[in-house]
């Protein structure tokens, strides 16, 4: 089981267009139910989202942000995570795990039903599966490949079983998919259900159902979702979730000056200090699943004496990151020292920082054997070897100012950094996936990978065909991977994961630079929202049934749906 879902993403991917969905989707009513004042009990909350719904199926959403918040109030799993990654149940009334790891068992619960009453069975999860075993179906390689090599087995309506060829400890990040309805979508292909108008008015069995769309020039404008009644969690207490969507984050702060919203989905960094400036407005700040890293080419491409430690070591005490992360990305990071992420489980604090320090990484350099050998040079080098190489980063504005400061700093102690900006999508390609660079400055998003397992990026199996990038091969980091992911016993595998964090960073393969956050803007008469660190932006409405509104815009009844043959 190597294959696992840690992707590099750096650009943000192109979203397919709603246009051709509309025009054979079932008519819906004309326009949205209309929120008036006065305050009343239960009410709805208006959410601003920067981007363009185009299909609410959990199976088709993976590329567009926007869609996954509404599919997370629509449809539910059986298995969440809650913000230290813990598996928590959803769908599942419980969950177990066999000794050696290599079977997991899930009992649904009774009183779970879908949005048309039918109850939720084994039967949808094994539909929901077969989906995703489907080649037909846009879902990504390895969460395909996965499904293929488990042997799923329904005891009754309600127990199932999961067997894996191999102990893999991490398979729980694989039962957080959402549940479709076998009831409505069985026997269509995968074409006719990507196109099915079930993806625009879904059923679903989560807190919120979808009642009303309003759409403008053949586009998504407002979706309205009303609390589901029979939520096997207790029914909602906000009346009613409208989702409206905006081209940017400042056209949703000037609908929340004019009273039309409530909550931001998101805030880019050049509208942050104006939300700030709200006074109603609430800010909550968590990490998300991505860190900028320097990654050092190890491999026969990449300079020697980036395979001493202590060269590492002298690069990482040059960086001056907390005035990287105020300058380049505006405080809007945590500083980075493991490559798991902070707040996991298996995060380890007590790792020894490497502070700031221009003189400690000259005096380590000197200490190496890299001087100034003549007069009036700029660069260290060794027996004729230079302190010099090729530094790559993602084009974008942010990266070119985080790649100057680094080139910066490192100059200041005699190391010269040449700059190349490529495109992203290159950037992988050309570079990364060949091994064809010898230091790259990229962000590692780790999104929907609630488990810390940092086996693809740091195990000797995978500098060939994998994603050990910088190609480190060290024994003792991929034994402790290697038996951290076969063992069912979280204690163990925190035990593990420590060990492997403090020789990460006493050997520092890669350089750590700091994690990414997430603004969320939520009105003050919004009350019950609590959030820690997110593994998906979705994972903000965890608790959405809780929420509740001090006061809220009474709720005219949304015309009825008309079906047409």
């Amino acid at each position: 089981m190597k294959n696992l879902r840690w992707q590099i993403i750096i650009a943000i991917l192109a979203l397919a267009a709603v246009v051709l969905l509309l025009l054979n989707q079932t008519q819906v009513g004309e326009t949205i139910s209309q929120v008036i004042e006065p305050a009343a009990a239960g009410g709805v909350y208006v959410e601003g989202l920067v981007g363009k719904p185009v299909r609410f199926n959990p199976l088709l959403d993976d590329y567009n942000q926007v869609d996954q918040d509404v599919d997370r109030l629509v449809f539910s799993r059986m298995i969440r995570f809650d913000s230290w990654g813990n598996p928590q149940p959803e769908l599942a009334e419980s969950f177990g795990v066999s000794v050696l790891g290599d079977i997991f068992n899930i009992q649904l619960r009774q009183d779970a039903v879908w949005h048309d009453g039918m109850p939720v069975t084994s039967a949808d999860v094994l539909f929901t599966i077969e989906l995703m075993r489907n080649s037909e179906m846009p879902i990504p390689d390895d969460v395909r490949a996965l499904w293929n090599s488990v042997e799923v087995i329904a005891f009754d309506a309600l127990n199932l079983q999961f067997r894996l060829a191999e102990p893999y400890a991490p398979f729980m990040d694989y039962l957080s998919f959402g549940i479709l309805p076998r009831h409505l979508l069985e026997g269509k292909s995968a074409q006719e259900l990507i196109n099915d108008p079930f993806n625009l008015l879904p059923v679903g069995s989560g807190p919120y159902k979808i009642v009303d769309l309003q759409t403008d020039g053949g586009e998504i404008t407002d979706v309205v979702l009303e609390a589901f009644e029979d939520y096997y969690m207790g029914q909602p207490y906000i009346e009613q979730v409208v989702f409206r969507y905006f081209e940017n984050t400042q056209a949703a702060l000037d609908a929340y000056r004019q009273g039309e919203i409530l909550g931001i989905g998101s805030i880019a960094d050049e509208s942050l200090d104006d939300v700030l400036a709200e006074s109603n407005l609430n800010i909550y700040s968590v990490r998300i699943p991505a860190m900028t890293m320097v990654l050092f080419n190890l491999g026969e491409n990449g300079p020697n004496f980036f395979k001493e430690a202590p060269v590492r070591q002298a690069l990482m005490t040059a960086l001056n990151r907390n005035w990287m992360i105020d300058k380049a990305m505006h405080g809007q990071a945590i500083l980075a020292n493991t490559p798991i992420m902070l707040g996991s489980w298996a995060y380890f604090s007590k790792i020894e920082a490497y502070d700031y320090s221009p003189e400690d990484s000259i005096i380590q350099l000197r200490a190496n054997g890299y001087g100034l050998v003549t007069e009036g040079s700029l660069v260290r080098e060794k027996e004729g070897e230079r302190l010099s190489f090729e530094l790559i980063y993602p084009d974008t504005d942010r990266y070119a100012a985080l790649a100057e400061m680094i080139r910066d700093y490192w100059a200041e102690v005699g190391v010269e950094a040449n700059l190349l900006a490529v495109p992203p999508d290159v950037m992988v390609r050309d570079y990364l996936e060949t091994r064809n660079y010898q230091a790259a400055l990229v962000n590692l998003a780790l999104f929907d990978s609630p488990d810390p397992d940092p086996y693809p990026f740091w195990h000797q199996a995978m500098i060939t065909n994998g994603q050990n990038y910088s190609q480190w091969d060290d024994r003792r980091a991929s034994e402790y991977l290697e038996r951290a992911r076969v063992t069912p016993s979280q204690s163990e595998r925190t035990r593990l994961y420590r060990n492997f964090q403090i020789h990460f960073s006493r050997e520092l393969p890669a350089l750590p630079l700091f994690f990414g956050v997430y603004n969320y803007s939520v009105d003050q008469q919004v009350r019950g929202v609590q959030l820690g660190p997110l593994y998906n932006l979705s994972d903000r409405f965890d608790s959405i049934y809780l929420w509740s509104l001090e006061t809220g815009p009474q709720v005219e009844e949304a015309p009825e749906v008309q079906n047409q043959e």
